[in-house]
């Protein structure tokens, strides 16, 4: 997700979108763990959102 299209949303929807992504993160870990994961790269662009999206949150305090 680019960070233009971040900065279009409100902090809450920016918060629920953490959480989803945060879990999604957590999820895809333990798909690896048992070798269900075909993509391994979806945790590196899931954790780049996250990123980008406390960037955000901490641009707006």
């Amino acid at each position: 997700m680019k960070a233009s299209q971040l900065r279009d949303k409100s902090a809450e929807e920016l918060a629920q979108l953490k959480e989803k992504l945060a879990k999604d993160v957590m999820e895809n870990r333990f798909k690896n763990s048992i070798g269900q994961l075909k993509d391994k790269a979806v945790n590196r662009k899931l954790r780049r959102d996250i990123a980008r999206i406390n960037t955000i949150i901490r641009e707006r305090q």
